[in-house]
């Protein structure tokens, strides 16, 4: 049962993978507010392919946490429909199909490193050898192994977000959902994860789908294949931007003059749509 971290085919894009692995179409959204009904989303229609990083930016408080939340099943959208390999959300996480990591680790204190990594193969029923082995190939990959034994208090923010990341891949997901892993982080820590996980990217066979909630463009375009961008709210979709930058990927990209263009454009969007460039 054991899976392992291969190099992944690098010469395939998104386009040509032709499965849709996350398909969003004609999504709605309201809360209900002192003041009465407050739509936070408007008709969104967005897809991720087979093994395509998406990032999903626009302004602070458009509902792009919100639109995350409904292809988890953590939230019911209003009007519209998700699938995720064509399964519900609710499928979808019965069958293991996605893993979750969120702006907080969101660890379970009394549990340590290791055994935070490895309660989602314990839920779906691994014998305690194979956990053993994942967990440990989990932990070496993201350079935890000798913090396996430790709390999360005795965790730096940096090596807790490494587990959270971990613990998501635990089952080789085919879908990976990221909501701001990054943003609690010092930006010299938020920089070297953004480098371990375009290394990891590049290891993982099959490379899973990802959609990343971010505020930072330079982590959106460094990171994805695509960025989509949200307007105000009720959020709709503003504009898609394809990132044309060979992978693999190295985190020195990011002083690249070709990805500081593709930032400019992306804000230049935002701005357009009324936002004053934070997202």
């Amino acid at each position: 049962m054991a899976i392992l971290f291969q190099e992944a085919d690098t010469a395939s894009s998104a386009a040509d993978l032709g499965t849709w692995a996350i398909k969003v179409q004609g999504v709605t959204k309201h809360y209900q507010t002192r003041g009465g009904a407050v739509q936070v989303l408007a008709g969104i229609n967005c897809t991720v392919a087979a093994g395509e990083v998406v990032a999903l930016v626009g302004p602070s408080g458009c509902g792009k946490s919100t639109l995350l939340r409904i292809v988890t099943g953590l939230e019911s959208p209003d009007g519209g429909v998700v699938q995720l390999f064509g399964l519900s959300p609710m499928q979808a996480r019965r069958e293991h199909r996605f893993g979750i990591a969120f702006q907080m680790a969101a660890l379970l204190e009394w549990r340590d490193a290791a055994a935070n990594v490895a309660l989602p193969l314990e839920l779906a029923g691994w014998s305690p050898e194979a956990r053993k082995a994942r967990v440990a190939e989990l932990l070496a990959r993201m350079g935890l192994s000798d913090a396996a034994h430790r709390l999360p208090r005795q965790l730096s923010g940096g090596m807790q977000q490494r587990v959270a990341l971990a613990r998501a891949l635990a089952l080789a997901p085919p879908v990976l959902l990221l909501d701001e892993p990054f943003s609690a982080l010092d930006e010299l820590t938020r920089e070297q994860l953004q480098g371990e996980l375009l290394d990891l990217l590049a290891t993982i066979s099959p490379r899973p789908a990802v959609l990343l909630v971010t505020h930072n463009l330079t982590e959106a375009v460094l990171l994805s294949d695509r960025v989509i961008v949200l307007s105000r709210r009720p959020a709709q979709v503003l504009a898609e931007v394809s990132i044309a930058l060979p992978r693999p990927r190295r985190a020195d990209l990011r002083d690249d003059v070709r990805l500081h263009q593709l930032v400019t454009e992306l804000r230049a969007v935002l701005r357009g749509n009324g936002g004053r460039g934070g997202v």
